[in-house]
């Protein structure tokens, strides 16, 4: 009985400081200064109740730089040279049913976004290639469309990196924001 209970105690002890050692070598990473966000269209999409018909459209995945008192478009994030669309990874698009982007086809699926800011217009680009880190590897030959379309400039500056959608006939406008730059993006479906 006596053995028992050693054998016992010394598997509980054993057991309570291994958790205690799991426990207490997770580093656990700090908060990210450009937070993840998600934006669908419908905009209401993911909070529709059950039964609701409300499907989403568009979904895209992408973090959000902050500002911070900087010179973003032509300083930060150079004119002419390929942005990654957002922080960290590369924003990525979903398309749950075909879409047409200046005029090209494109089939529902998972595709990475990146821009070419300049002045006075961006250059959109879908690209095939996703889970990528920022726009380091960009693969130009993996691009799906390039739309050009004109920079417009806010009396306001927007602190974050910000998407949103507005509805149209025969689809919706990505509206993208950031600093005093606003440019939409037309996607029709």
């Amino acid at each position: 009985m006596k053995n028992i209970f050693i054998v016992v105690f010394a598997l509980l002890s054993f057991s309570a400081k291994a958790q205690q050692a799991t426990t207490a070598e997770v580093k656990f990473p700090v908060a990210d200064s450009s937070p993840a966000d998600i934006v669908y269209f419908p905009l209401n999409a993911p909070k529709a109740k059950a039964g609701d018909p409300t499907k989403p459209v568009i979904k895209i995945v992408y973090s959000r730089p902050q500002k911070k008192g900087r010179d973003i478009f032509g300083v930060l994030e150079q004119y002419g040279k390929v942005w990654r669309f957002g922080a960290n990874e590369s924003t990525e698009v979903r398309f749950f049913k075909k879409v047409s982007i200046g005029g090209k086809k494109i089939k529902a699926g998972t595709y990475s976004l990146f821009a070419i800011p300049n002045k006075d217009t961006w250059t959109i680009i879908v690209n095939s290639e996703t889970d990528k880190w920022g726009a380091f590897t960009y693969n130009q030959a993996k691009d799906i469309v390039r739309v050009n379309v004109p920079v417009k400039t806010l009396a306001k500056p927007i602190e974050y990196f910000s998407l949103s959608f507005a509805e149209i006939t025969g689809g919706a406008n990505l509206v993208i924001g950031w600093d005093g730059t606003q440019v939409e993006l037309p996607i029709n479906f």
